[in-house]
């Protein structure tokens, strides 16, 4: 499948980012969810939200992410967006609290996440057409 419908954008209080989302088959689920708009939770420099009707596929389920991407975790049924560090940082690189799959990565600087500390909801969606720059 070519990357043309793969990218996503991300609105979070004043933040509005966007993302390309791997081939993969979770992946697949996320973009079949959209839109959705839901509560969003936080854990260090980490947002989380759940994500109804996705099946963790676990084709790359890992605890080394990097700031910027964007994984799912299939215990608790949630996309989460790494833009610093957490709680369990012992550097400068983000640690999930479990292994996740990461399914795309921020496109630009995700650390422009930190301004929107505060903000109770989410909203996602795909960009239309999807290509552009």
């Amino acid at each position: 499948m070519d990357t043309h419908s793969r990218r996503i954008r991300f609105i979070i209080g004043p933040v509005v980012l966007e993302a390309e989302l791997k081939s993969n088959k979770t992946a697949d689920q996320i973009l079949a969810a959209l839109p959705i708009e839901a509560p969003v939770n936080t854990w260090g420099e980490e947002f989380y939200f759940q994500i109804p009707g996705v099946k963790d596929h676990r084709e790359v389920a890992t605890t080394k992410v990097q700031v910027g991407d964007v994984a799912y975790w299939g215990v608790g049924g949630t996309l989460v967006l790494f833009f610093g560090r957490t709680p369990m940082s012992t550097g400068p690189d983000p640690v999930p609290v479990d292994r996740v799959n990461v399914i795309g990565k921020i496109l630009g600087d995700a650390t422009q996440l930190r301004l929107a500390f505060g903000a109770t909801t989410i909203r996602v969606e795909r960009v239309p057409g999807g290509d552009a720059v």
